[in-house]
């Protein structure tokens, strides 16, 4: 029978293992030392969904497999290559574990500062890991930490046995994830993204479990922006080198093997514009570090987000006989704001079909039509066209008196 480690016996073997001047701090293994990347072929085609004629082609990235350029806010598409090409995840399947380990936090089945066991084979997990041991006192926040900074496959296997109490089981709370999200070209067969044939993903997938994680548990950046994290007097780098050249950068997960080459899905806030960039099969983390930048560099540079309506601000004033006033304010439904080529927020025009009978007059929110939303002569939005006040129907002597004053 194998006799566990000790937290202090673990330490001195990943010392050990280190090369003899090592610092105390462990950095991340430079590019002479990782993984050969993916085979290079071609780069692919690069395209940009959301630009218009004035919009420069997005970069061109030898070297690498495939990228997406996505904004965070509304998913739309900036920059694109390969985006649905399938592809080794490596680490990045990670995301699916962390998203569901974050709902987990949300719906109280899991708590931050809740002890979680170390299993044997957690504590055996190959690969990076955050050093942790069947004798380890680990929370839920401290694995968190160590499965988005360290990368630890022991993290994500003991997370995964405590939410779903076997590795299997998470495995399909993953795929059932999968597929209630949509990511239709990604197939998870383990918790940690360590190689398997049957274990792929896409970049858009990625981008889209990427928004979904921003958008519903925003806190991990909490954790993905921290460049460096010390468990059990252990501190090892993040992974995501990005963070060190890019302080709009504040996460999220990187990924590397010998069959998905360097991958990073990175996300940054500039100018007021959250931005997700996903590059897979990198040659070096040098080289990946740069795609991001030109991708986030092209977005800022040729992209905004305009806000094109806010909720209950009036856009137009319908005149009507048959409300007792003549009129009500009008203003949109719901507030939207658009991705759209830097020069052409300025070029929208807006339109509002009415549709709704005022005979009895309407109230605060009701539906009174569409407000359509053009650019270059082509819609890009519309949204319901709601009164901003109440307005009672005419009185049939209003109505008279109306009628008769036109007469004369």
């Amino acid at each position: 029978m194998i006799k566990p480690l000790s937290p202090v016996a673990l330490t001195l073997v990943a010392a050990l293992a280190l090369p003899a001047a090592a610092p105390a701090k462990l950095a991340r293994p430079t590019d002479k030392d990782t993984a050969t990347a993916m085979p290079a072929g071609a780069p692919p085609v690069p395209d940009s969904p959301a630009g218009d004629k004035s919009t420069p082609v997005p970069p061109t990235l030898p070297g690498f497999t495939a990228y997406v350029l996505m904004d965070a806010t509304t998913g739309v598409i900036m920059a694109e290559a390969a985006p649905t090409l399938s592809l080794p995840p490596a680490s990045l399947a990670k995301l699916m574990t962390a998203h569901i380990a974050f709902q987990a936090l949300h719906h109280g089945s899991l708590k931050p500062d809740q002890v979680v066991p170390v299993s044997p084979d957690a504590w055996r997990a190959g690969g990076s890991r955050m050093f942790i041991d069947p004798t380890s006192v680990v929370t839920v926040d401290q694995l968190l930490h160590g499965l988005i900074i360290d990368s630890g496959n022991d993290a994500a296997v003991a997370l995964a046995e405590q939410i779903a109490g076997s590795q299997d089981a998470f495995v399909q709370l993953m795929t059932k994830q999968a597929g209630d999200i949509g990511l239709t070209n990604t197939t998870y067969i383990n918790v940690t993204g360590l190689p398997d044939p049957a274990l792929h993903t896409t970049a858009m997938d990625v981008a889209k479990l990427s928004q979904i994680i921003l958008q519903d548990e925003p806190e991990i950046l909490n954790i993905s922006k921290q460049q460096s994290y010390t468990y059990n007097g252990i501190t090892q780098a993040s992974w995501n080198p990005v963070l060190q050249h890019d302080s709009t950068v504040d996460g999220l997960k990187t990924g590397l093997t010998k069959e998905s080459g360097h991958c990073i899905d990175a996300t940054a806030m500039r100018n007021g514009m959250r931005m997700i960039a996903v590059v897979m099969g990198g040659p070096t983390w040098h080289a990946s570090t740069a795609a991001i930048e030109s991708l986030l560099n092209y977005g800022e540079k040729f992209f905004t987000d305009a806000s094109v309506a806010t909720a209950g601000s009036k856009i137009d004033t319908l005149k009507s006989t048959d409300l007792d006033d003549g009129s009500v304010d009008v203003g949109p439904a719901k507030t939207l704001v658009l991705t759209l080529p830097a020069d052409a927020a300025k070029k929208i025009t807006h339109s509002v079909t009415y549709t709704a009978a005022l005979d009895n007059g309407v109230t605060k929110g009701e539906t009174l039509g569409t407000i359509t939303y053009t650019l270059d002569g082509k819609t890009i939005a519309t949204v319901p066209a709601v009164a901003l006040a109440d307005a009672p129907p005419a009185s049939m002597i209003t109505k008279l008196q109306r009628k008769l004053s036109k007469m004369f």
